[in-house]
């Protein structure tokens, strides 16, 4: 069978389904001395336990699952009786059968709703006489029934179980969800007690009473009677419930046959050319007509919808068409913002969203400026480049507002693929625009800020080279016309304000950083950080965490606390992430109703932000000889470092350790030799130089180092490694060196200088 604990008469019942048990030798030689006079009464809903069978019954009641715990335990017999109405929740002795039948608790399975399913297995039917107990939970003295049980060799008794073994087989075979193996198990049936016990238990009858009736007949044979008139019964119920089936299977096929004629009706109709699609094409007409768009923009919708005209709906070209033609009524062409020249009201806005950053500020009132006096101005092509943190993203949005403008933004962060840029071509399935006209449909205006974030990271394979593709989108005098392969006509950009960022102008593609201006957002001092956090990154957080102003001070000493002792950057991302985990422990105070500090100080932050985080970058004073602080610019700003000479006997040889790159490794080489070539620099004999082995060591080892601007840190290192002085404290110094003894000019000065500042550099 599909389930031996599957009902083989019915899908299911409301809490019960039936296991037939096919060894009884144990149940009919029970003894009347095993049998206990006072029983604990288990009742059920719609269910009742004929004996010879096993039923599982799942237990939600506190008293049933109590009563089943303790006689589980106890290996005691229980009761098992059937409550008149399945509705009531705790029902009452006189509410009960008085027919039931003795027990076994076979195994206890616990369930993950907290209820308990027990197996229990039917011993010998049983009258309730009294009711003794009802708290925790039923007790009943009972008198055992004894079963009328005809002769074997009852000729009439074997036709009635044949005649129970048809019925029993026509309601399987007219009933499509009971498995065929069911039949077999039917006909596989021995002994009268048991067959009738078992089809008794499994016939699914919709009253109760005649369930009930069935077990208190004493005598077989006429339990076998009423069995056999119950499953007729159920015959012919289910006789009429097979006849509506069909009836409603024949209507269900008559509306598929109708289904199936219109949908070809509809499909005679397009071939015809009188569908629904007339009418789209209608509307893309009204939205066409309705469009400010370049003559040969107009041409091109023209000429496509009359090919989609042609275009069987049916064919896989039609949605391409479709969409293709959609498309172009729904990209803004001449749909733009009107600019916002109030040039006060613009700083006001840049002003009230971002600190510092004036060279980017003045840039765009210029430009509004000009936009003022002239009425139309090509759009400039900015790259903000700097340090992670300092609002190079964020700005864009800010500018959007200023200007009046809708605002996009466009991620090329590890974009490899040309086709992001300038799209697919239509002749591809599942063709798509580029993301730059993208983003203008989402906005919705010809005018947008687009911000092109992280232009510095942009690769390239065998895909093509997006850097390329970006050339003619930032070339002011190519973008008039940008060609995007989808599109596949021209598309004017110039009117479009691009903003990109970058961390490292040197990996941009030289020929894309010239079309951009070039404006440097360098990182803030510590003071400017102090006064970000007091005017934007504070008052951001308390009402982001749905604080008021009072709940959550700091006071500047504490901000300094959180800027050197658990921030290490240029911007102010990381600062702005302890505000907020600042902002957060303070809400959790305050739902908890914990007492909150006015004013939190420096001591203070360590509550809340646990133990540092950096050890600040402070200049060791060059107390030891050899020893000299540099100045070194990378991607997330300025930083020092400290350069270390060590001598030794040998014959002049240099080595190098720190993780120093070839142009590092030659400023070293060059140090050397300069001060070989001048020997009264150092203080010492040219011979020395050969009787001593030097080792410059750059720590950390575990960073990477490179550049020019350590060479004159190396030479002064070198010579005071040499004399055995060190340096005076309070200098850090950069600056490429050349065998001639000229200190070059290098980059990253503001940077450096802002690092030197940080760690205490007087000089």
């Amino acid at each position: 069978m599909k389930d031996r604990f599957d009902n083989i008469f019915s899908a299911n019942a409301p809490e019960v389904n039936i296991i037939p048990v096919m060894n009884i030798d144990n149940i009919q030689n029970l003894k009347d001395s095993e049998m206990p006079p006072v029983l604990p009464i288990l009742t059920l809903r719609n269910a009742i336990l004929f004996p010879e069978t096993v039923i599982p019954v799942t237990i939600g009641r506190e008293k049933s699952i109590r009563l089943i715990n303790e006689s589980y335990k106890s290996n005691r017999l229980i009761g098992v009786v059937t409550q008149i109405d399945a509705k009531v929740e705790d029902p009452q002795p006189e509410e009960l059968f008085e027919i039931g039948t003795l027990g076994k608790i076979i195994k206890i399975i616990e369930m993950p709703d907290k209820t308990i399913t027990a197996i229990v297995q039917g011993l010998r039917r049983f009258k309730i006489d009294q009711i003794n107990i009802t708290a925790p939970y039923l007790m009943a003295q009972v008198t055992y029934l004894e079963d009328i049980v005809p002769d074997k060799n009852d000729s009439d008794m074997d036709a009635i179980t044949d005649s129970i073994k048809d019925s029993a087989l026509h309601i399987i075979r007219l009933s499509p969800n009971l498995p065929s193996e069911a039949g077999f198990a039917i006909k596989n049936l021995e002994g009268y007690e048991f067959l009738i016990n078992f089809i008794a238990s499994s016939i699914e009858i919709d009253n109760i009473v005649d369930k009930v009736e069935l077990l208190r007949l004493a005598s077989l044979k006429e339990r076998a009677l009423k069995l056999l008139e119950l499953l007729n019964r159920q015959i012919e119920i289910l006789k009429i419930k097979d006849d509506i089936q069909r009836k409603v299977k024949s209507e269900i096929d008559q509306q598929q046959r109708e289904y199936y004629l219109s949908n070809q009706l509809k499909t005679i109709q397009e071939e015809l050319g009188i569908g629904s699609d007339q009418q789209d094409f209608s509307q893309l007409r009204e939205k066409a007509a309705k469009k400010k768009w370049p003559q040969y923009a107009a041409e091109a919708f023209e000429k496509e919808i009359k090919k989609l005209e042609n275009t069987n709906p049916s064919s896989p070209d039609f949605n391409i068409q479709y969409s293709y033609v959609e498309f172009l009524t729904d990209l803004p062409w001449d749909e733009g913002t009107e600019d916002n020249l109030d040039m006060k009201n613009a700083q006001k806005i840049l002003d009230e969203d971002h600190y510092g950053l004036e060279k980017v500020k003045e840039r765009i009132i210029e430009y509004l400026a000009v936009l003022k006096l002239k009425g139309d101005m090509k759009s400039p092509i900015i790259c903000l480049h700097g340090p992670p943190g300092v609002g190079k993203t964020s700005l864009g949005k800010s500018v959007a507002r200023a200007l009046g403008r809708k605002y996009g933004r466009i991620s090329l962060g590890g974009l490899h693929d040309e086709s992001e840029i300038r799209g697919h071509r239509r002749t591809y399935i599942g063709a798509m625009p580029g993301r730059i006209i993208q983003t203008i449909k989402r906005a919705g205006s010809c005018n947008p800020v687009i911000v092109l974030d992280e232009i510095d990271k942009v690769g390239d394979n065998f895909r093509g080279d997006p850097a390329s593709a970006l050339l003619e989108v930032l070339d002011p005098e190519q973008n008039t016309a940008f060609h995007d392969n989808y599109l596949d006509i021209d598309y004017d950009l110039s009117r479009v304000l691009f903003i990109t960022t970058a961390n490292n102008v040197t990996t941009i593609h030289p020929a894309l950083r010239d079309r951009m201006e070039l404006i440097n957002v360098s990182g803030y001092l510590a003071q400017e950080k102090v006064s970000i956090a007091e005017g934007y990154l504070i008052p951001k957080q308390i009402e982001a965490h749905g604080l008021k102003k009072e709940d959550m001070q700091l006071s500047k000493e504490a901000i300094d606390t959180i800027i050197d002792w658990y921030t290490r950057e240029s911007g102010v991302r990381g600062l702005d992430k302890r505000i907020a985990k600042i902002a957060r422990i303070t809400a959790k105070k305050i739902a908890l109703e914990e007492e909150l500090k006015p004013v939190l100080d420096s001591d203070d932050i360590k509550d809340y932000l646990g133990l540092p985080t950096n050890q600040p970058n402070i200049q060791e004073g060059n107390e030891a000889p050899g020893v000299v602080t540099g100045l070194a610019w990378t991607e997330m700003g300025g930083d020092i470092l400290f350069v270390e000479c060590s001598l030794s006997e040998g014959k002049g040889v240099l080595s190098t350790t720190g993780n120093l790159g070839d142009v590092m490794k030659e400023s070293a080489t060059i140090a050397l030799q300069y001060l070989k070539a001048h020997p009264e620099l150092s203080g010492v004999d040219g011979k020395s130089f050969y009787k001593k082995d030097f080792h410059i060591h750059v720590p950390e080892g575990a960073i990477p180092k490179d550049g020019p601007s350590a060479g004159i840190t190396m030479v002064t290192a070198i010579a005071s490694a040499l004399r055995n002085k060190s340096i005076r404290s309070g200098i850090a110094m950069t600056g490429e060196i050349t065998l001639r003894g000229r200190v070059l000019p290098v980059g990253g000065i503001k940077e450096k200088i802002l690092a030197a500042k940080r760690a205490g550099v007087k000089t």
